[in-house]
């Protein structure tokens, strides 16, 4: 169930997944070079990075769309594929897989909720 109908609500959902998704990337390698005093994302090799940004981006559009439908248990479903899916990756570097998933969900779930906001006052 949408807060808000029509095309202003579309337009606030769809604004707020490409703000999400432009800026989440820059949220979490922040946060992670701060934990870590150092640039952890430049050690990983190319193809583990490129696919940590794609599962992110689809995090990020799933969380929208959970919260804003109202669905938050299904909001487990991420964690469960995403731990299932990158279990090898995560052994081998804990602090990105795992830091890095709970701030991109932290970021995600945070503008999910101002975006419900929003809409409930379209």
């Amino acid at each position: 169930m949408w807060v808000a109908d029509g095309w202003m609500g579309v337009a606030v959902a769809v604004g707020g997944c490409v703000l999400l998704m432009v800026t989440s990337g820059g949220v979490v390698k922040g946060v992670l070079r701060g934990i870590a005093k150092e640039d952890v994302e430049g050690k990983l090799e190319k193809r583990v990075r490129d696919t940590g940004v794609v599962v992110g981006k689809c995090e990020n559009i799933l969380i929208v769309a959970f919260v804003l439908a109202g669905a938050y248990t299904a909001l487990s479903v991420i964690f469960a594929a995403k731990a299932f899916v990158r279990r090898e990756d995560m052994s081998t570097n804990s602090l990105y897989f795992l830091a890095g998933t709970m701030v991109n969900v932290t970021y995600s779930l945070l503008t999910a909720l101002v975006l419900k906001g929003i809409m409930a006052r379209i």
